[in-house]
């Protein structure tokens, strides 16, 4: 089912007495690492303690509340946070995620309005997240848009210094819109650029691979973002192959760049021995017949676009999809230009341009447009098909 989905990233319970699933016994180190193996970004999450005046909890006889406060003194609230967050890193060790990992807390949604539960939550907040910071791991909170992340932007901006704040912020701001922004709640500021994850969407069911699976619809932007390693050239000659449109080649193509470039490709594909003179000649034509025949192209005197395509995302299969980088992304752009017609920038990271473009060019051959290029998308644009 991997192939088909369009999602990164999974977020797991490791940790806290109040989650919903205390018992799972197919959390192991073993499936951490061979999920992480696969791909996937997995984000470990905490439900401990919640909010005091939230009615929801404790869920369990034995699940704590924050501790309120005697006499505006959150001290215990914070020997509360300190233990937690100490439970939660020997979790994430035993489970093989490693320091410099970021670690969430779900704090779930409370009255902001009631002044001790606000505080003794942000105390707790505060000493949960130093903690977890001594201890080598990244701080990370998620709580609703309209009471925890309020309160600790609030606090960021109105009482710098006093917390020891989150380095990452998860809003759950569920305005169907999948962006990092929840104006009214969070500054645009705050936690920028790559620190925010955004909960867009709530409970529902998608069905991907034949399964149907209860969802929640994340955004989400971490760390230093997605960047590729700079491309190595591919031809010696250093041929420019990435162009902004590939225009069909025939014999009256002469000295021009599309030329060098497919001269180029082909010879990657051991099929052009020639200089790249950027001139549509006999052996150029010749090796554009090989590759069209090879491919189950029509063997024709032209270099049409159907060939682009299909040379253009010539090489190894690698399910790619947004946040995907490399050298199979690079490849999947060059197509997708050849392919819509517009061009899509060649930047090696699967980004919302290509995702656009990718959704475009399966709608218009006729398949779901998930944005996702698994193995039968390979293979239909190297086929060459392109509506």
């Amino acid at each position: 089912m991997d192939g088909a989905l369009p999602f990164s990233g999974v977020g797991i319970y490791i940790s806290g007495d109040s989650r919903a699933c205390r018992n799972q016994p197919n959390l192991t180190p073993t499936w951490v690492k061979k999920q992480l193996a696969n791909g996937w970004r997995l984000l470990p999450i905490t439900l401990g303690p919640q909010a005091n005046c939230l009615d929801r909890f404790p869920r369990y006889k034995d699940d704590k509340v924050i501790k309120k406060a005697a006499k505006n003194n959150y001290a215990k609230a914070r020997k509360q946070a300190r233990k937690e967050a100490t439970k939660t890193v020997a979790a994430a060790k035993a489970l093989g995620i490693s320091p410099g990992s970021t670690l969430w807390y779900d704090l779930e949604g409370f009255d902001l309005t009631n002044t001790q539960c606000r505080q003794s939550a942000m105390w707790f907040l505060s000493a949960y997240s130093k903690r977890i910071k001594n201890l080598n791991y990244v701080s990370g909170v998620y709580s609703s848009a309209g009471s925890g992340i309020k309160m600790l932007d609030d606090a960021r901006v109105n009482e710098p210094g006093k917390y020891v704040l989150p380095d990452r912020l998860w809003v759950a701001r569920w305005d169907g819109i999948a962006n990092l922004e929840a104006p009214g709640y969070l500054r645009a500021d705050g936690w920028m650029p790559h620190s925010r994850v955004k909960q867009y969407k709530g409970g529902h069911n998608e069905t991907w691979g034949g399964v149907t699976i209860n969802i929640d619809s994340n955004f989400l932007s971490l760390g230093k973002g997605t960047v590729a390693a700079a491309e190595k050239a591919r031809c010696k000659e250093k041929v420019a192959v990435s162009l902004p449109k590939y225009a069909k080649l025939t014999a009256a193509k002469k000295k021009v760049k599309a030329v060098k470039a497919a001269q180029c490709l082909l010879r990657k594909q051991k099929l052009y021995k020639g200089e790249l003179t950027g001139t549509f000649d006999a052996r150029t034509l010749a090796a554009a017949n090989t590759f069209q025949s090879s491919n189950r192209l029509a063997s024709k005197p032209v270099f049409n676009r159907k060939s682009w395509v299909s040379l253009l995302s010539q090489g190894k299969i690698k399910v790619v999809k947004r946040g995907s980088k490399g050298a199979p992304v690079r490849r999947l752009q060059r197509a997708l230009t050849a392919a819509t017609k517009q061009t899509v920038p060649v930047t090696g990271v699967f980004d919302a341009a290509t995702e656009a473009a990718a959704k475009q060019w399966q709608r218009n051959i006729g398949v779901t447009a998930s944005g996702v290029i698994n193995t039968s998308m390979w293979q239909k644009l190297q086929a060459g098909k392109f509506k």
